[in-house]
């Protein structure tokens, strides 16, 4: 199996280095590159500003408070998009707001998980992100 590449946007440096120290954990082997903000985000999707060679990712982790443009308006764009909208976005986020979710869901997000507070749960979730997304479900090439 080829190893999974994982675009992680995320602005909160805490939860980054808990996502990528999860991952290492994992069974699959990952690539993750991380983006900060909405911008950052969408300029290496759409392989622009200093991303030209950016790979695509398999697999999208997402939240929505984040600078510039939030995970909303990214999610939004990614989905319109003929080439990126069959890569599965996972809304990881703190937000329980049922608009949040809503509007998540409205724009063809593949999943929202909202992140848990306690360290050994969030490891957990990315454990259980790992094992559907990368080994049970088949990505798109």
């Amino acid at each position: 199996m080829k190893e999974a590449h994982i675009l992680l946007v995320e602005d909160n440096e805490g939860d980054v280095f808990l996502t990528l120290d999860a991952f290492d954990e994992c069974k699959i082997k990952t690539k993750i590159s991380v983006v900060r903000n909405g911008g950052e985000a969408l300029d290496f999707l759409f392989r622009r500003e200093g991303y030209e060679n950016a790979d695509r990712p398999d697999l999208i982790l997402l939240d929505i408070n984040i600078p510039i443009y939030n995970g909303h308006e990214v999610l939004k764009a990614i989905k319109e998009d003929l080439y990126l909208k069959k890569i599965p976005v996972i809304m990881l986020t703190t937000s329980s707001n049922q608009r949040d979710i809503n509007l998540a869901y409205e724009h063809h997000a593949n999943s929202y998980i909202i992140k848990p507070i306690e360290l050994d749960d969030f490891l957990k979730a990315i454990l259980q992100i790992e094992e559907f997304w990368l080994q049970l479900s088949r990505l798109s090439d």
